[in-house]
Parts: structure tokens; sequence; C-alpha cells
């Protein structure tokens, strides 16, 4: 057989050649160059232009990025260069034959005919995640996407007459009450000057200060759809202001979201909202898995998915704090319920435990302190029968430690970044995930802004949380090009968690303290990073585009578990994915190994 017939013998068992017809694999074949390397041989360097992208036929390559560090290990039919060539056309790591081995070089102008004119080729190396997946409800869509006009406002000494006259005139159920900046002081509805004033016989020259909700609950124009709804159903109210620093920018009603229909989230929320005790949370509670199921198979995107679990997660906790102060009366102080971990970032998946705290005004006193204790008690315990079981590091409010006024959060912020020993990376790294649940969100925000500029000016600080960053590895090795779990219950599995999402999740939060960033969520911080120069757009995409990646395999991999009746966990056997899959999923760890070595070289912002 000549050697143009070896060769598309070879292609018509790889992917995505495999795809292509019969007469379009011979001209491939044809134009393909093989090359024939000793152990030790140079492939490309970094930065070098490519003249195609190359497939191993025997032996194996070693790819190292521009470090130096080894980022995978390569076996027969896996493809590398391709990244560099559709990066504009420079290699973006270095190759080295690991043994004797034998490569099919496909030229970078076939390459580029064959991305135009064969979609499924196409698909295989396009790395980012499509749009064609993503959902095509309103679950997913952005809060300013809803929003169909400029907000209808009023100045607080306008007379009540006047208001309503104005949302006649207007056709509108609400006016957003603001100061001459636009800055949003309370709200006034058509319910408000029905009952506050028409049936308590009131002066209709009153103004709408007197009568006004002040203070409302707002939310950012970032914000979903389904958050609108689940503060609606969990608050029970009708109208919800939406906000940009402070201005207002639009107001969402109930009518603005009536093509929502019933999400299936939304009904958990309202369910949770009426539920009598914890029993009855519980029952709502154990229907997760099912949405998660539903999530994943309608094809929403995973921060989307996760936050809609997460949603769940905070209306229980705040449900929980209602019920515990039913039950012990007012609080003495203000205080703020903090969660971390998965829920902090809004990440959660089908398995979760708790992770909380308790920050107190600084008024409180020691005799006041047991209410505290017990109100964490109710509500760390009514979590765990929901199935949000106890963190088995004790990172709880019901811990003694995690349960103190600001003032000694705040020294332990400072202690933490004064005296990086691993406990307080630790410790710093998990509380950098706080995130307000219930209460008085004031406690935290100025202590935020203060934690994270002071961490960010210590380079000792920044450091070890360097350091502590690159902690977990992506699982790659040789096997398939992943390294498995060698022994135990997980035997040839890889950890979707602690080596998949974990290191991305790190280096986001990395990045946030760099550039003190305030958002939580891994993929907010992600997008903050690039936006504000912590990390190049080219790295940031890259990055992205493998986070998107791990993370919905992540998801698709517990969903499947729920539908075959197993518990849902995060540990993948790779053997169970196609070749393609392998390869997407390979190239991401890459991804995530390649900006672990540029952070650990100070490197991260050019990549």
């Amino acid at each position: 057989m000549s050697e143009t017939g070896t060769i598309q013998s070879f292609l018509e068992a790889v992917h995505p050649y495999d795809t292509l017809p019969r007469d379009e694999l011979a001209r491939v074949a044809s134009s393909c160059r093989r090359r024939h390397l000793a152990e030790g041989v140079e492939i490309y360097s970094f930065g070098e232009p490519l003249g195609g992208i190359f497939l191993i036929e025997t032996g194996g390559v070693e790819i190292f990025d521009r470090n130096g560090a080894l980022v995978s290990l390569l076996g027969p039919r896996n493809t590398f260069g391709e990244r560099g060539l559709l990066r504009g056309g420079t290699a973006l790591t270095t190759a080295r034959a690991s043994e004797d081995c034998q490569l099919v070089m496909l030229p970078k102008a076939e390459f580029e005919r064959l991305i135009a004119d064969h979609p499924a080729f196409a698909r295989f190396f396009n790395r980012a995640r499509s749009g064609e997946t993503r959902a095509t409800d309103l679950t997913g869509r952005k809060v300013s996407e809803l929003i169909a006009r400029a907000p209808v406002t009023c100045p607080p000494d306008l007379p009540a007459r006047e208001a309503a006259r104005r949302m006649r005139d207007e056709g509108v159920s609400s006016l957003g009450v603001t100061d001459p900046e636009g800055r949003l002081l309370g709200i006034v509805t058509t319910r408000d000057l029905t009952g506050r004033v028409l049936a308590e016989g009131r002066d209709p020259a009153i103004p709408v200060r007197e009568v006004m909700t002040p203070d409302p609950v707002a939310l950012p124009a970032t914000a979903l759809a389904s958050d609108i709804l689940h503060q609606m159903l969990e608050r029970r109210i009708g109208h919800l202001p939406i906000t940009r620093d402070g201005i207002l920018v639009g107001m969402v009603t109930q009518t603005d979201l009536t093509r929502l229909q019933a999400l299936s989230s939304a009904v958990l929320i309202r369910d949770l909202a009426s539920a009598p005790g914890v029993t009855e949370m519980a029952a709502v509670t154990a229907r997760i898995p099912d949405l998660l199921v539903q999530l994943v198979g309608g094809h929403h995107a995973h921060e989307v998915t996760t936050r809609l679990i997460t949603d769940i997660a905070d209306a229980v906790t705040r449900r929980l704090l209602a019920m515990a102060e039913a039950e012990l009366g007012p609080p003495p102080v203000p205080y703020l319920w903090l969660a971390c971990g998965s829920q902090g970032r809004q990440e959660q998946t089908g398995i979760s435990d708790q992770d909380n705290c308790l920050m107190i005004d600084d008024d409180v006193t020691e005799a006041q302190m047991p209410y505290f204790g017990k109100l964490a008690r109710i509500v760390s315990d009514g979590l765990h029968a929901c199935g949000y079981v106890y963190c088995p590091g004790n990172m709880m409010a019901t811990n003694p430690r995690w349960c103190q006024p600001v003032r000694v959060w705040r020294d332990y912020f400072r202690g933490w970044i004064a005296t990086p020993s691993p406990e307080a990376q630790m410790l710093a790294s998990v509380m950098f995930d706080l995130r307000p649940i219930g209460g008085a969100a004031s406690l935290y925000s100025g202590l935020q802004a203060e934690t994270l500029e002071a961490a960010s000016r210590n380079s000792i600080f920044v450091a070890h949380m360097v350091g502590n960053s690159l902690k977990h590895a992506p699982p790659l090795g040789l096997i398939r090009g992943f390294a498995t779990i060698r022994s135990g219950e997980h035997r040839n599995r890889i950890d979707l968690k602690h080596s998949g999402v974990v290191p991305v999740t790190d280096l986001a939060r990395l990045y946030a303290l760099q550039g003190r960033l305030t958002p939580v969520n891994t993929r907010a911080r992600l997008l903050a990073a690039v936006e504000s120069g912590v990390i190049s757009a080219s790295g940031g995409r890259d990055l992205i585009d493998a986070y998107d990646l791990i993370a919905e395999t992540r998801l698709e991999h517990q969903a499947a578990q729920v539908r075959a009746g197993e518990r849902p966990d995060n540990f993948l056997d790779p053997a169970s994915l196609s070749d393609f899959e392998r390869s997407h999923l390979r190239d991401a760890f890459v991804v995530v190994r390649t900006m672990q070595s540029a952070i650990g070289q100070g490197r991260a912002a050019v990549l």
C-alpha cells in the first residue's frame, strides 16, 4: 500500500476524520506529510509559526507550556498544535518526542479548508461553548433583557394624588422613588395608595415618602430572570426594582414574567416559602436531583444550572432564619448569615454540604451571644435535614469560631493576611468566597472591600495564595491523556471536582484577589479578570472555554447518574467518553495546567 493509502487507513479510525466522505478523506490523506522522529527531538517550540496540526500514529509526545512545565503526555491518535493554529498561527506550547514516534501533519491550508467546509470537523476543533446548547426559555435570560422601558419615577415629596395620576398616565402600577441623582429610595405601588391612603382616609396630598416601601429589595441588571421570579415568590411581592450601582434602571413586575410559566426551580422556591416545617421543606429539596436532570437536559449553561440550584439553598436558608427568629424572638442586634464554598459562589450541583458563618453587629454583648448560637443551631440542623449535610471541616456558624462580631472577623482577616500559615491560606481561600444570604448585608460590604485591598497589597500573602492555588492539579497523564485514581472505590476514574473545577476556582479566586474584584462566582471572576486586565483576553478566553467544558461535563455526569437511579458524585470514568469528548476534556485540562504554570511564574497577565 502506498504512503497515502496507509495514511488514509489511519485517518479512517480517527475522529473527526471518520466523518469525512471517502473522496474527501483521500484528498486529505494525499495532502498530509509523515514524519519519523527520534526520542528527544523537538517538533516545535513556543511562539514558532505552525505549518499545520499533528496526529500521533505511533510513539509518544510531551507537551510543555511556555515556562517549560510539562502539561501533557500524548499517545497514538492524539492531536496537537490546533490551539495555536486557531489562535493566530503560532505555537502556544512546545512539543517534543518522548520516545521514537511517527507523526502525520495536516497542512495549515488544508486544515482551514476542512474547518470551513465541514461543520462536523469544525465542531470538533471548536473548544468554545456553542450558543446552540443554551436554553431557549427565559430561565437563563438576563434581567436587562426583560426591561421594556425606562423606569417611571417620582421624588419623595410628590403628593400621593400626583403619584396616582402619574401611574395612570404612564400605564404602570408602580413608581420608583428616587433622589435627584436617580438613586433608589423606595417604591410606591397602586396597592400602597389604595391600602395606605384611601383605605385609611389619609390626605391625598400626603408625600409618597410617607406611604412608600423604603429601601426595597432590588436586583442588578446582570441577575437572571429566574432571580426575579424567585424573589417575588419567596417575598410575596409583585414589583422588583433593577439597579446599577444604586441607580434605578428598570422595574420588573409579575406581568413581565408571565411567559416564564411554571419554572421547576420557581415551583420549588414557592413550595419552600409556604412549607410549615422542616419535614415539608426536606420533601421539597428531595426533588433537586430531578431538577438537575431537567436543567441539564434542557441544555442550560452550567452557570445557570448551578445558580438555579443554589437559589433553592438560599431560599431554604432564609426560610430557616425566619423560623428561628419566630421561635427565639427578634434578634437583639443586627446579624448577617453568609454562605461560603459552592453556595457562596452560586455553584451548587447535585451534591452539596453546608459551609456558612455568622457576622454579628459590634454592639452585641456577651449576654446576647447565646441567642445567635441557638439561631445557628436551628438553621444548621434544618439545612442538614434538607440534604445540605454538616460540613466535615466544621466550617459552620454552629462553630463559635465562625459566629462572631464584625470586629472579630476583621481581626481574623488581618491575621490571615499578616501571617499566611497553611491554615490561614486555607481559611482565607474559603472566606474570600463569602456571600450574604440573610440579614444585614451592610455588615459585610465594607469588610469585603477592606480585606481585598489589604490582601492585594501584601505581596507575601499573595505569593502564598499563588502556591495554595496550585495544590490541585488537573488529571493529565499518559493513559488516554488522563491520570486516573489508582486504587479504592473510585479506581480508574478522575475527580471532576478536586481535579477539574477546583483548580479553575482557585485561579479565579487569585485573579480576584490580585485585581480587587468583588464577584464571588468563578465564571464571573474570570470575566472580570479579563475585563480588568488581570489576565489577557486570549488567556482568559481559553480558560473560560476550558472551565465551561469541565463544569458541563461534571453536570452531565451527575445527571446521567440520577437518571440511572444512582446517587450523583464527581468521579468520571474517562472510558465512558467518546474520543471526541476525551479529546476536548484533555485539552481543557491542558489549558488549566498552562494557566497554573503561568501564574506560578508570575506571567498570567501576558498569556
